[in-house]
């Protein structure tokens, strides 16, 4: 009879030994290569980050753009065994004493992932599921193709809600900052 396998979790400290040339993320224990952008993902990456820098210049708050690495982790968790590592296209952070080294240490506030036709399935499960875990209040999930914004907002019994979806013609009004709108059509100008 054979030996079972042992099924081995990888941790952050897994993690820093990877080439500086890659990128990767750590799914529950589990390591992703992640592959290039395309421009238009670029392109709606920036056009966001500089909506929300500009709101939040001289707030509490801060946005990272990716590479940023987010590391979930409860406080229980000693840093180099965290085994969710991600690169979110986009986090919101507003408490700075959770920012060490490569990132953050702890649940963004707001997460934002841009889907590719490599990370949609990754995005819309593997990472919705574990964000909802930790608690991230906001995520979104940008559809590129499409040009389509799905916003899932934290509920009171720590789960996601039905999305409220947006086009390229609406704005989006940020539930964690309710004097902050999104315009999109600007995202979308590609």
């Amino acid at each position: 009879m054979p030996l079972s396998k042992e099924v081995r979790k990888y941790t952050y400290a897994d993690y820093l030994t990877y080439p500086d040339d890659e990128r990767w993320e750590i799914i529950d224990g589990v390591p992703h290569m992640q592959s290039a952008a395309s421009w238009q993902h670029q392109s709606i990456s920036r056009e966001l980050l500089r909506q929300f820098s500009n709101y939040l210049l001289g707030k509490p708050c801060e946005v990272f753009a990716s590479p940023f690495d987010v590391c979930l982790s409860d406080a229980e968790t000693d840093d180099e065994d965290v085994t969710n590592v991600y690169q979110p296209d986009l986090s919101v952070v507003c408490n700075k004493s959770q920012l060490k080294g490569t990132g953050y240490f702890g649940i963004p506030n707001l997460v934002i992932e841009i889907l590719s036709p490599s990370t949609a399935k990754t995005d819309r499960l593997l990472k919705f599921n574990m964000y909802e875990k930790f608690g991230v209040k906001e995520y979104w999930i940008v559809e590129p193709d499409v040009k389509l914004v799905s916003v899932f907002i934290l509920q009171d019994h720590n789960r996601y809600g039905r999305p409220e979806l947006y086009t390229e013609t609406g704005d989006v009004k940020v539930s964690i900052f309710p004097d902050l709108v999104i315009n999109l059509n600007v995202v979308f100008d590609f």
